[in-house]
């Protein structure tokens, strides 16, 4: 796994997904794709809220539905883009659609 841009880190295997599963903290995901328009719009948002301070401790991901297959499948996703939170290997709560509000209101809501 590596870092993308900020503090979000990009998952490119299953491997990769089931570890930051395994990790104690609150984790955001962002399945995107490269050629959804609306993902590259809110993208570059989702990583200024993983550098905000009061996010310093919650994981931020992001998974390219179409090079992670397996893992979007898993985690259900029909549409682009899709935010889930995760805490304890369990999905907690998810927002489908590109609103700049609507995704810093599911970060705080479970912060």
């Amino acid at each position: 796994m590596k870092t993308k841009e900020g503090k979000v880190r990009e998952v490119e295997s299953t491997a990769d997904w089931e570890s930051s599963l395994k990790e104690k903290k609150m984790i955001v995901v962002d399945f995107s794709a490269v050629w959804c328009g609306p993902c590259r719009m809110i993208s570059p948002y989702f990583v200024q809220l993983s550098e905000e301070a009061a996010f310093k401790d919650i994981i931020f991901l992001k998974i390219d539905v179409d090079e992670v297959g397996e893992v979007a499948e898993k985690a259900g996703i029909s549409a682009m883009p899709t935010f889930q939170v995760w805490k304890d290997g369990q999905k907690v709560d998810e927002l489908v659609g590109a609103s700049k509000e609507k995704l810093k209101e599911l970060i705080q809501k479970h912060a």
